[in-house]
Parts: structure tokens; sequence; C-alpha cells
């Protein structure tokens, strides 16, 4: 199973709006790729910042693949990967 980017997003911005008590149209993301760090994400709530790391990321794709698709899985199993856009693959 690969997920978009977009779907990455959408898990990243439910997944905060839980953790922040708000709703996920109150959370902005911005996925990005380095070399020297890796998968990141800027994530603003309320107008404050916060920077995500790729562990963070998978803990919301895992979360988003149960509440969306049904799907346990462990952190192993998801792989970020840098293609024309940032998509989650996801091993079943």
């Amino acid at each position: 199973m690969i997920l978009s980017m977009d779907e990455i997003i959408n898990a990243v911005c439910i997944h905060q709006a839980e953790r922040k008590g708000v709703k996920p149209t109150d959370v902005t993301v911005e996925l990005s790729w380095d070399e020297d760090t890796g998968f990141t994400a800027e994530v603003w709530v309320n107008s404050r910042s916060q920077y995500l790391i790729e562990a963070n990321l998978i803990e919301a794709i895992l979360r988003y693949l149960y509440s969306e698709y049904n799907i346990r899985t462990y952190g192993e199993r998801v792989r970020l990967d840098l293609e024309d856009e940032i998509i989650a693959i996801v091993e079943q």
C-alpha cells in the first residue's frame, strides 16, 4: 500500500489535532526531506510551530492507517520515500 503526500499530511493533521485538542483544519503541515535530517515536518497549531522527526511521522501514519483503513501494522513496516513527492510505503 502506498500513501500519497496528501494522505501523510492528513495523518499528521489528525494526529496533531488529537494531541493538541483542536480541529484537524486548525493544523497546517509542511513536509520536507533533507540529506542531513531525513524526513521532517513543520507543524503549525494556533500560530505555534513545532518540528516533527521521521518517527513522529510514522506514528501519525500508523494511527491514520488504523482509523481510516482498519489496518494495524508496525512502524518497521512503514517506510517514507522520496519520488516526485514524499510517499509512505506500507508493507502488508
